[in-house]
Order: structure tokens, then C-alpha cells, then sequence
């Protein structure tokens, strides 16, 4: 009976990581959605650079995690560091 239940998983490997790799080919392998458009994440670093609320106080506001802000701010940050001068 194992035999079976492992020969099963394989055979389920297998088409997982084929059509993953389909996927890939194609574009189409996407991960989670972003949490914040791109308008809103603008506004969460303007409202962190302004310096008038605490990271606690942004991510209540608009209701997301503390992460999410900190995750935010990072991307503007890094975004400025490789923009074209």
C-alpha cells in the first residue's frame, strides 16, 4: 500500500513542477498580490517622511501591519538609490 501512496506523490510531484515551469515559460507565475496600490504606498512614505505620526500610528491609520509600512518605506528607498540621475 505505501508503494502505491508513493508512487501517487510522485506522479503529483511531477505534474506540480511541470506546471509550474509551464507557468513560468508563459508569464503567468505570479506571487501574492500587493497589499497597498501604488497611490497608497506613496502616501504611507509621505506620511513616515513627514515624521508627524510613528510607524504604529501609520499602519492604524490605514490599517495594515507595522511591516507593511516598514516594507513600504524600504521599497521607496531603494527605489530613489536606482533611479537615474
Amino acid at each position: 500500500m505505501a508503494v502505491v501512496a508513493d508512487f501517487e506523490a510522485a506522479l503529483v510531484r511531477g505534474r506540480t513542477v511541470e506546471g509550474l515551469r509551464t507557468a513560468r515559460i508563459k508569464g503567468r507565475l505570479k506571487g501574492r498580490s500587493p497589499k497597498l496600490s501604488p497611490a497608497r504606498e506613496e502616501h504611507v512614505v509621505a506620511l513616515y517622511e513627514a515624521g508627524e505620526y510613528t510607524t504604529s500610528e501609520i499602519a492604524e491609520l490605514l490599517n495594515i501591519s507595522r511591516s507593511t509600512v516598514y516594507r513600504a518605506v524600504k521599497r521607496a528607498a531603494k527605489a530613489k538609490l536606482t533611479e537615474p540621475s
